[in-house]
């Protein structure tokens, strides 16, 4: 087994920009030409009848799964592989999906507020998934915030009415952020990207959102987008107070500076750095590289070696044996390592 690249999928978002094509330096299709660009989904795997209609990329049934690019397994999807080699990618637990969603998401205008479902809805609810998710900021205009967590004492009273005054952002937590802040945003977390942010999202592999409150725009066709408050109210969680930004424990792996980011049962999320030479990695879970700064070359098993630089985002299989990276300028990466 050897790391794995995915080709791409972009997504037109009536709140996108360029910062994707800017700053992650990716090429737009043509089709998007002039058009708003949301999302760049990196890595998806999601089964049939769980994508939106308004999601690109997704087969007839619902599903859809991201195309390998490059070596034995080019062109075949993520869950074609999985299926032919499920313990070899994911360990010896394997799974029949993968079971992370990465993307990375620019907010040119503010998202909607949303909220996603919690493990006992989605649980009741055929259709719906559970999703919970960790951001990365990778760039932010001065100014930029984030929308997480409801002001205390918000209650279902107080907030139906702010919903229906068009006042959402009286009750909401504003948080400023800027490029290195990293926010957690459990199920049940009423939430929304701010405009002018690049974010890295990483999050259980989930297209279930219920738009609570869209900032009193219109969509492409002239009219008010859906709202979904009557499921968000079952999920919203009124009586928990948002998390601080992660608590940043520090540690080293070898030459491998390590800052601890997320710990939640879904994944764990890192950031890592490393300056020069060649630096064994342990084997160990399944994890996805997304790659902030920096060229290396990952070699492993005698194979050729895989090119990393800055945007790239790469699936490192559980079973790769005498694996480096052969670092050629100092690299930065996120690491989000499946729970054992």
């Amino acid at each position: 087994m050897y790391p794995l690249k995915f080709s791409p999928v972009l997504q037109k978002r009536i709140w996108g920009g360029r910062q994707i094509e800017r700053v992650l330096g990716r090429g737009i299709p043509q089709a998007l030409a002039g058009q708003p660009v949301g999302e760049s989904w990196e890595i998806a795997d999601l089964p049939p009848g769980s994508v939106k209609a308004d999601s690109a990329g997704a087969a007839t049934d619902g599903s859809l799964s991201s195309v390998i690019a490059g070596g034995a397994l080019n062109g075949q999807t993520l869950h074609q592989a999985i299926s032919r080699h499920g313990k070899e990618i994911l360990g010896p637990a394997g799974e029949e999906w993968f079971p992370l969603l990465i993307k990375y998401l620019d907010a040119n205008d503010d998202l909607s507020v949303q909220v996603h479902p919690n493990a006992a809805y989605a649980a009741s609810h055929p259709g719906a998934h559970l999703k919970s998710e960790a951001w990365y900021v990778i760039a932010a205009r001065p100014g930029a915030k984030i929308y997480k967590g409801l002001k205390p004492g918000t209650d279902r009273r107080s907030f139906v009415a702010a919903v229906e005054s068009g006042r959402v952002d009286q009750v909401l937590q504003a948080i400023p952020v800027r490029p290195g802040d990293c926010h957690y945003l459990e199920s049940g977390t009423v939430h929304a990207l701010g405009a002018g942010v690049l974010a890295a999202e990483v999050q259980t592999p989930s297209d279930t959102t219920f738009r609570v409150f869209d900032w009193n725009r219109l969509g492409p066709d002239g009219k008010p987008r859906q709202l979904h408050l009557d499921a968000a109210m079952e999920v919203i969680s009124f009586d928990t107070l948002p998390e601080s930004p992660v608590e940043r424990r520090e540690t080293s792996n070898g030459n491998i500076h390590v800052t601890e980011l997320v710990r939640c049962p879904y994944f764990h999320l890192s950031r890592r750095t490393v300056n020069t030479g060649d630096e064994p990695l342990p084997s160990g879970p399944a994890a996805v590289w997304i790659l902030l700064s920096g060229q290396g070359v990952i070699e492993c098993d005698g194979r050729a070696g895989v090119a990393v630089a800055a945007g790239d985002t790469v699936l490192i299989p559980a079973k790769m044996e005498n694996t480096v990276l052969r670092v050629v300028s100092p690299c930065s990466w996120l690491q989000a390592d499946l729970p054992l």
